[in-house]
């Protein structure tokens, strides 16, 4: 099972990755823009995903992924519940998330091509 730990983890190898504590949830994100965050008890975890792909990540796995809220549809965004995570799908989640957010260059230098 992943945790907020293990997301830290990783999300301190980040270049620019920051992490925040707002209204008692914990954000990652670059400058302003927060490309990963939990619920409050910390059962699940939102990310950034393309919104035109969610549709088949949801129904690729319907008991891990799930949209978010109705007003945050709008967003490239989708959740999952963390219990249900591994480890390596967690790595690649919010990798992908971060690239969404960084400076092209950047996300080159850190995970090639």
């Amino acid at each position: 099972m992943v945790t907020v730990a293990d997301v830290r983890a990783l999300a301190r190898t980040l270049p620019r990755s920051s992490e925040h504590l707002i209204r008692d949830r914990v954000k990652f994100r670059v400058g302003a823009i927060v490309y990963v965050a939990f619920s409050r008890d910390e059962e699940t975890m939102g990310f950034g995903y393309p919104k035109e792909e969610r549709d088949g990540l949801i129904a690729g796995d319907p008991d891990l992924f799930f949209l978010p809220g109705v007003s945050d549809q709008r967003f490239n965004w989708v959740c999952c519940h963390v219990a249900r995570l591994d480890h390596d799908h967690m790595t690649e989640l919010v990798t992908e998330a971060w690239r969404m957010v960084v400076p092209k260059f950047l996300a080159r230098q850190r995970l090639g091509r």
